[in-house]
């Protein structure tokens, strides 16, 4: 790709979805002319206030104190004064935060959810560790080195920081399984996991191929030109490419996809600072696809490079943008090491799309609090739901243009082309309640787990979902959450039906066949899915 003065600095952090309380997705490194980099303190803060602050509690402060408790405080304390996106990164976290976006970790080789208190085994990675030894899913592990490890205080976290370790270090756990009253053992060598951050490519129509990006990780443009290569052998013509609930992550991963699809000469992202001057990024002409029509997928959390991606193919009038408005994260972090194994996260800069908007959303300094609850009162407000309720201030705001003249606005991520709303019709308190508690998933999994040798043997999610639309799961599913407290409500259930059992169905698929299965019957009924693949109908190849 040619770059012009290319000194992009790598991204993303980002606000993700829980209910709708949200937090902060960090990512993990910078990018020079598509290479990472990373900047190290050399210097001493020495005859500084708060240095000196610090030794004078230390040395004379009446009572005994840790003081490296209160300067990890500190740090957390004096980068949240800066904006929503600078934060300071523990030694002990910047492992698991950096695996993110490495493309692997290091590991046993499990996916994994928690339910009674119990670690249960959903699916054992091909190839890896867990599988070499004898590992199956739907096993529990209950002991980690000969100790118990079972009990409320067990969280995803402390799983995965119990199971992950260096490549080549041993761990022995304790298997329950079905079926086998003793518990099993086995003696893993931890190694190099996959971190596949394409999680979903397939015919959604004979010529149109549906790619799925979660994040852009050091290994998201290699897997994407895989996703595309295997799709055009199927016939695939047409792409939509699905950036919803994408928080970003590495800039150059973004900048060489975009490039597939655009023609020469187009600039793609710049980026700007006090220390950083103009950079660009301009396609070079060599992208695979820069003929073929694309749709984008975004919603209310593709953020950061998600929404540089958005961008360049609507500023270049290149694609059709359709769902919801972005999260509206313009700002880029550089990473910089510390002495003590931690690092922070640094606001260095501002990328701009090619029209020249900058994504960012309002904030004020200092205020992360106000900056984290946006989506909450975007929610509150109505956007999720209805156009007219988006507050773009476009009168108070620059208008921008397009290459081929079309008005787009800045100050608060990416309004799509087509706006498609949060459909409420089939929801209901029912399906709240068991949604909030987790119990269509806790049900999947059971069903998966009972069934698993008879599932095990359809070999296709089509198959799959054949066999299970014959089976009376919404009828079971609601026993299942009867014995968990939540009583049957014949209004809210025929409401809510297809979803559950669309759901319920998807999940199963998920647990036999992996990701591959679970999004082509997940989205089936997708609305914005729906729209996308009845605009891309429409068009042609370009000439």
């Amino acid at each position: 790709m040619t770059k012009k003065n290319i000194s992009l600095v790598g991204i993303v952090v980002l606000a993700m979805l829980g209910g709708l309380l949200l937090g902060n997705l960090l990512a993990r490194r910078s990018s020079i002319n598509g290479k990472a980099v990373s900047g190290v303190f050399s210097e001493r803060v020495t005859g500084s206030k708060i240095g000196d602050v610090l030794s004078l509690i230390n040395m004379e402060y009446v009572d005994s104190i840790n003081s490296k408790e209160i300067s990890e405080e500190l740090m957390v304390d004096l980068l949240s004064k800066l904006d929503p996106h600078s934060t300071y990164i523990p030694a002990e976290d910047l492992e698991q935060i950096n695996s993110e976006l490495e493309g692997s970790f290091s590991g046993i080789g499990i996916q994994f959810n928690i339910q009674n208190d119990t670690i249960m085994v959903v699916s054992v990675i091909s190839g890896g560790p867990s599988e070499k030894v004898g590992v199956l899913a739907g096993d529990r592990i209950v002991e980690v080195n000969d100790t118990a490890f079972v009990g409320k205080e067990i969280s995803n976290e402390k799983v995965m920081r119990k199971l992950r370790g260096a490549s080549g270090t041993k761990i022995r756990i304790g298997i329950r399984r079905n079926g086998t009253a003793e518990t099993l053992h086995y003696d893993i060598t931890r190694g190099a996991i996959p971190v596949h951050s394409v999680t979903a490519a397939y015919l959604i129509k004979p010529d149109i191929g549906f790619i799925r990006v979660d994040k852009f990780a050091n290994n998201t443009y290699s897997e994407f030109l895989n996703a595309i290569a295997q799709l055009r052998s199927k016939g695939a013509e047409k792409y939509i490419i699905d950036l919803r609930e994408n928080s970003g992550g590495l800039m150059d991963q973004a900048i060489q996809m975009i490039n597939e699809f655009m023609p020469q000469g187009r600039l793609i992202v710049y980026s700007e600072g006090k220390a950083y001057p103009r950079t660009e990024a301009i396609s070079d002409g060599r992208g695979s696809c820069s003929q073929t029509p694309i749709v984008v997928l975004i919603d209310d959390f593709s953020a950061s490079a998600s929404e540089i991606f958005a961008g360049a193919i609507q500023d270049n009038d290149r694609g059709l943008i359709i769902g919801r408005r972005s999260f509206g994260k313009g700002l880029i972090q550089k990473q910089i090491p510390l002495r003590d194994g931690s690092a922070i996260r640094l606001t260095v800069a501002r990328y701009y799309t090619p029209s020249g908007r900058s994504i960012q959303k309002p904030y004020e300094r200092g205020k992360a609090d106000d900056y984290q609850r946006d989506l909450l009162n975007r929610y509150m407000n109505g956007e999720f739901f209805h156009a007219d309720s988006i507050h773009l201030q476009k009168d108070s705001l620059r208008t921008y243009k397009t290459i081929e003249g079309r008005s787009v606005y800045g100050g608060g991520g990416i309004m799509p082309d087509i706006f498609v709303p949060r459909d409420t019709t089939k929801y209901s308190r029912y399906l709240t309640k068991v949604i909030n508690n987790g119990y269509l998933y806790q049900f999947a999994f059971q069903y998966s787990d009972r069934n698993r040798e008879k599932l095990s043997k359809l070999k296709t999610w089509q198959e799959l979902e054949k066999h299970l639309n014959a089976q009376p799961l919404v009828d079971e599913f609601t026993g299942f959450a009867a014995s968990k407290g939540i009583a049957p409500d014949a209004t809210g259930i025929r409401i809510s039906k297809d979803i559950i059992r669309n759901n319920i169905t998807a999940y199963i698929v998920r647990n036999i066949l992996g990701d591959e299965g679970f999004y082509p019957v997940f989205f089936r009924n997708d609305d914005v899915v729906l729209r996308a693949v009845s605009e891309i109908e429409k068009m042609k190849i370009r000439e």
